[in-house]
């Protein structure tokens, strides 16, 4: 039954970590946003999001973070969460379920440990602003 069951492949829509002023960190934080550079509208989306990895050779995770869009439409991106600085060290998950066109979409997109610097930065599209990409 398994073998009959067909998850086509995400394309055109993937994260970025983008670098943003809080005024209530009074600091540059890092964001991670959901881009859909696709032509098509994708609905009932949900993004489950961890970090984890090994900081001085203790295993650390954090706990799962869930978030869920009606839609976001053709060439669009979503603001999902921010990155608290902490985590940078920890590989950061972000599971993609979304439909696109009747069709179901699964993928799993990780930032590795430490990736998310600003040495890492090219340009978002869409954003038009400088960000860490993960396909």
């Amino acid at each position: 039954m398994k073998k009959d069951i067909i998850i086509p492949e995400v394309e055109n829509v993937f994260f970025a970590a983008v670098q943003e002023w809080s005024d209530d960190f009074m600091e540059k934080v890092w964001y991670a946003y959901l881009v859909n550079d696709s032509d098509y509208l994708i609905e009932s989306v949900m993004v489950v999001s961890k970090a984890f990895g090994t900081i001085d050779g203790e295993m650390k995770k954090t706990s799962l973070l869930r978030h869920a869009f009606v839609e976001v439409p053709a060439v669009s991106v979503v603001k999902v969460e921010m990155i608290e600085k902490s985590v940078l060290a920890l590989n950061n998950e972000f599971m993609l379920t979304f439909f696109m066109d009747g069709k179901l979409y699964d993928k799993k997109f990780i930032f590795k440990a430490n990736s998310i610097n600003e040495t890492e930065v090219e340009e978002v599209p869409i954003l038009f602003v400088d960000g860490v990409i993960v396909r």
